[in-house]
């Protein structure tokens, strides 16, 4: 009896050993998978992960694309350390290890994609440099014109030019150009508001859609930042005594795919709602987006007596009180030509 009972025991004790180096090994194979980086080739590998992916999803995945095997580490290391994953579009560095992309899928840190809207841009440019962008999904197709009132009424908006704010924009895999257009126009009002509280009390103009006008004329006018405040000035000015803007921008805007690079004494006689030296005021619309410092500029013009200016040939401009003195800068200008 005693012998029986010691075979017992030697037998449980014996398969105890043996489960406890099982259990060892496993655990060690375990341990090797966890170090063992998955064969992400040297540039790194775009993974784009579904909505709705589980953890099961996300092995087949891998290992169709020969990454790994669809071993039961994998399970265990998702039973041991539970995730919610979240869809999108991940880049997944070389020598990334099993941990570190089950982490980088639940945490959401998706590719983020930029585009920048460039100062000075009119709409037609902006429309080209969002359909040329093959992340964007597309509502709409802005190369064609006939689809900006469109987006005009979906913004609620009469016009499309100048209303967005030209800054860098992030976005990610799935978002729309409808997605990224709200966003820099929400930007732009928040923008446009913020120069409208801190016009100045003599300001002749009347709403902000009048700032944001003269300032798209401003942003085409001139680059330099110092000068900007200067321009303001003489329109403004110009403005309050009744005088037209006689503003070459707004001319080339009015001639629109007609304008070949020149403009000529027939353009500033030739009457449109965007001429300035054929009517008073300002344009029915602005002529490009502007950016903060002519929001700026246009909302806080420099003082001063100037109603004149030229280019000066160096990228600045001449500013002028009289005709008598603009008309010497002109003819400067000319002679350096």
């Amino acid at each position: 009896m005693k012998r029986l009972m010691f075979r017992a025991l030697l037998a449980a004790l014996l398969a105890m050993l043996l489960a406890a180096v099982l259990a060892w090994a496993a655990w060690s194979r375990y341990q090797a998978f966890l170090a063992e980086p998955l064969a992400i080739p040297p540039e790194g590998l775009v993974f784009d992960l579904a909505p709705g992916s589980n953890g099961a999803n996300i092995v087949e995945r891998l290992s169709a694309l020969g990454l790994t095997r669809a071993d039961w580490q994998w399970k265990l290391l998702m039973r041991l350390e539970p995730r919610v994953y979240r869809a999108g579009e991940y880049r997944i560095e070389a020598e990334a290890r099993p941990r570190d992309l089950l982490e980088l899928l639940a945490s959401g840190r998706v590719i983020q994609y930029r585009l920048t809207l460039v100062e000075g841009w009119a709409f037609r440019q902006l429309a080209e440099a969002l359909a040329a962008d093959s992340v964007l999904a597309h509502r709409f197709d802005l190369l064609d014109s006939s689809q900006w009132p469109l987006l005009a009424a979906e913004l609620g908006v009469e016009h499309s030019e100048g209303w967005f704010l030209p800054e860098t924009y992030q976005f990610v895999r799935g978002d729309s150009d409808l997605d990224l257009l709200r966003r820099a126009h929400r930007a732009m009002r928040e923008a446009l508001a913020e120069a409208w509280a801190s016009r100045s009390p003599d300001s002749p103009l009347e709403s902000p859609y009048q700032l944001l006008v003269l300032a798209s004329i401003i942003e085409k006018e001139t680059a330099v930042e110092e000068e900007r405040g200067q321009i303001a000035g003489v329109f403004a000015r110009r403005l309050q005594k009744g005088m037209r803007l006689q503003t070459d921008p707004t001319v080339i805007y009015g001639l629109g795919e007609t304008f070949d690079g020149d403009i000529r004494r027939r353009d500033l006689e030739a009457d449109t709602p965007y001429n300035t030296y054929t009517r008073h005021g300002l344009p029915p619309t602005p002529i490009a987006m502007p950016g903060r410092a002519s929001l700026q500029a246009a909302a806080r013009p420099a003082d001063g007596e100037a109603l004149y200016f030229v280019a000066d040939g160096s990228g600045g401009h001449t500013f002028s009180t009289t005709l008598a003195e603009h008309q010497a800068a002109v003819k400067r200008l000319l002679e350096r030509q």
